[in-house]
């Protein structure tokens, strides 16, 4: 069985394959997401950034995702996610959208604590929003944000394709 570092970097790797789908854009980071239930160790959505129809972020793919499977609003996620539910994302969910989409950060805050615990892999670079406040909003609300370390250069490589060279 692998430890819980490795664990976590197995998923990261995951959700970084998944950003690689993603098409490169100057305009937002290419983000691979996994909802995983903890105690099974199993995935119970994926999603990239432009994955889903409009103007998506990853991990509101996830929820769009799941949603549709179990045929209920995303709001009402929350009742059906297992007990341990975490969240892989590559970069650190937004807490604002220029697009005016919901951002992820109250995606994850209206489940109320059905995600325990939020993985990233990196925070949020303040290209377009500035400094992230999410991760104090996820903290505040008793939702653990932990950063995965070790695959920094990867992810914001992966992240930050397509972007001019200047702007990264």
């Amino acid at each position: 069985m692998a430890s819980q570092p490795d664990r976590h970097l197995e998923y990261m790797r995951r959700a970084l394959a998944l950003a690689q789908e993603s098409p490169p854009k100057p305009t937002n980071y290419r983000v691979g997401a996994l909802l995983v239930d903890a105690k099974t160790n199993s995935i119970l959505a994926s999603g990239y950034t432009l994955e889903c129809e409009g103007n998506t972020h990853a991990e509101q793919c996830c929820f769009i995702k799941l949603a549709e499977a179990h045929n209920v609003p995303e709001e009402l996620l929350g009742d059906i996610l297992p007990r341990e539910t975490v969240l892989y994302t590559t970069v650190e969910p937004c807490f604002k959208r220029l697009s005016g989409n919901l951002p992820c950060v109250e995606r994850i805050l209206r489940l109320g604590n059905a995600i325990e615990t939020v993985y990233v892999g990196v925070k949020e670079p303040e290209k377009f929003v500035g400094e992230n406040t999410g991760r104090k909003q996820l903290e505040d609300a008793g939702i653990k944000v932990v950063l995965v370390e070790g695959m920094e250069k990867e992810i914001l490589k992966v992240a930050t394709a397509g972007h001019k060279i200047a702007d990264v």
